[in-house]
């Protein structure tokens, strides 16, 4: 497994983009509670302790693995004020780790360990992009103001 460069590379920027992305979810989590959405707050907290729980999982893997762990350059991400301009932002990002997640599940299949980890990630991905999705086609539906009050 030690060999699989493909493996190690995606499980390091699981580490990097992942924490990246629980630091944005803490943010919009703050920034949705400071506006009165405490469900939607709670959401994305919840959002942000999981995706780290992911991050620590893939260090201890690497650290089994022998690997260096890299503390890698993050790039700016957006904040919104906007909770359905999020919603929006927040689906595309899902959407395109998980294209790029299934290819590194699929190399990781002979390392089960590994594999296990990444497969929980992955189905844990796919739920928050469901969840998205119907949050954005219940707000069609009701209407943002409905929506909005729903997530107070």
């Amino acid at each position: 497994m030690a060999d699989n460069k493909k493996v190690l590379e995606g499980l390091q920027t699981i580490v990097t983009d992942l924490a990246q992305q629980a630091d944005g979810h803490a943010i919009q989590s703050r920034i949705f509670a400071s506006q009165g959405f405490s469900k939607l707050a709670d959401k994305y907290a919840e959002h942000a302790t999981e995706e780290r729980g992911y991050v620590n999982q893939c260090i201890d893997r690497l650290i089994d693995l022998g690997c260096e762990v890299k503390n890698g350059a993050k790039k700016e991400t957006p904040v919104c004020y906007d909770a359905i301009d999020w919603l929006k932002y927040d689906l595309q990002v899902s959407k395109d780790r998980l294209a790029w997640l299934a290819s590194i599940v699929d190399a990781a299949k002979d390392d089960l360990t590994t594999y296990d980890i990444l497969k929980e990630y992955y189905k844990d991905e796919e739920s928050d992009m469901y969840w998205a999705e119907q949050q954005l086609e219940l707000i069609k539906t009701i209407g943002k103001e409905n929506w909005y009050a729903s997530m107070m």
